[in-house]
């Protein structure tokens, strides 16, 4: 059973940077594209950040919003998936999750808050 442990969130003011881990106990993201999802209060869940796997050259896709100031890497020997979220707003306001892309219902977890207020 693929387990999902987030971590790195916090509380930032606006133009702050954070760095999420998302821990997998498998090495699924050696194989699957790997996702990063954030749910905001009163909103539905969305995608913000992929990577595909070695096989499929690391390619990365961003959300529009958050173009140019995110960043999603992956370090298969760690099994780890990593979120650098820069010049935060308070818009990015949510719990994050990862997954794999698309997302299993089961590998779910409880996220990471992060919370951007002055």
């Amino acid at each position: 059973q693929v387990q999902l442990v987030e971590s790195g969130g916090g509380l930032v003011q606006p133009g702050g940077s954070l760095k999420l881990s998302c821990k997998a106990s498998t090495k699924i993201f050696k194989f699957y594209a790997a996702g990063w999802f954030r749910q905001a209060p009163g909103k539905q869940r969305e995608l913000v950040a992929t990577i595909a796997p070695i096989t499929q050259a690391d390619t990365t896709d961003y959300a529009e919003a958050v173009k140019g100031r995110f960043t999603i890497s992956r370090d298969d020997a760690r099994d780890t998936v990593y979120l650098q979220m820069n010049s935060l707003k308070p818009e990015d306001t949510a719990v994050y999750y990862c997954n794999i892309n698309p997302p299993m219902f089961d590998y779910w977890a409880q996220g990471t808050q992060v919370t951007v207020s002055s």
